[in-house]
C-alpha cells in the first residue's frame, strides 16, 4: 500500500517567487513550513493506494488528463482552515478565469474518478482548490498571515500535465513527507485558457 496523490505541481519560477515573498517573514510564526520544491495543487488524495491497482490507475488518470485542457492559474491571495480565528492550515488561494476554474473542478473530478474505479479509496471532501504553505500543531489565530498574503499576487503559470506522486511518511528532512513522482500525464484535450 503507498499514499498517493495527483497533482498540479507549482512550477520553479511561480514556487521561487512565492518562496521570495514569504522567506522573510517564515521566522515570525510557529507554522511548519511547507517545501517550496513540494509545492502542489492537490486533485485526489488516496492514503492507500494497491500495488496490484498501480497498472490500472495509470491508465485511468491517463485517459482523465487527456479529457481536458491546459489551462493557467496563480497564487493570488490566501486563507486558512478551517478558519482564520482558528487555524490549523495556512494556504495560498489560486486565481482562475471562469473557464479555468471549471477546467480545474473537472480535473479534479476526474481525477478522483480515475482513483476510485481503480479500486482505490479517494480520502476528502468536496474540492477546495488551494496551495498548503504551512500548518500549525494547535489552533491558532492566523488572520494577519491571511492578510498578509492577500497583498501577494504570483506569476501566471499553465497547468498543462497532472503528476502522480507517491508521499513516504516521515523519509523527508526533518521527518517530513518524501514525495517521489510516480507519472505524469499532459492535458492533451485541443485549447487553451487564461485568467482576466
Amino acid at each position: 500500500m503507498t499514499r498517493m496523490f495527483v497533482a498540479a505541481v507549482l512550477p520553479p519560477e511561480a514556487a521561487e517567487d512565492l518562496e521570495e515573498f514569504l522567506a522573510p517573514r517564515r521566522e515570525s510564526a510557529a507554522f511548519r513550513w511547507s517545501d517550496p520544491a513540494q509545492w502542489h495543487l492537490t486533485l485526489a488524495f488516496a492514503a492507500e493506494v494497491p500495488d496490484r491497482s498501480l497498472d490500472d490507475l495509470d491508465d485511468r488518470i491517463t485517459r482523465a488528463a487527456a479529457k481536458r485542457h491546459a489551462f493557467t492559474l496563480r497564487v493570488a491571495g490566501g486563507g486558512a482552515f478551517p478558519h482564520p480565528d482558528r487555524a490549523r492550515v495556512l494556504f495560498g488561494r489560486l486565481e482562475a478565469d471562469e473557464t479555468a476554474t471549471t477546467e480545474l473542478d473537472r480535473l479534479a473530478t476526474g481525477c478522483r474518478a480515475a482513483l476510485s474505479r481503480a479500486g482505490v479509496r479517494v480520502d476528502g471532501q468536496r474540492f477546495h482548490p488551494h496551495l498548503t504553505l504551512g500548518r500549525l500543531g494547535h489552533p491558532d489565530n492566523v488572520t494577519s498571515w491571511v492578510r498578509l498574503l492577500d497583498a501577494y499576487r504570483g506569476p501566471e503559470w499553465v497547468v498543462d500535465e497532472v503528476a502522480l506522486v507517491a508521499s513516504h511518511l516521515g523519509e523527508g528532512p526533518r521527518r517530513r513527507p518524501r514525495h517521489e513522482l510516480v507519472a505524469t500525464y499532459p492535458l492533451t484535450r485541443p485549447g487553451t485558457s487564461s485568467p482576466s
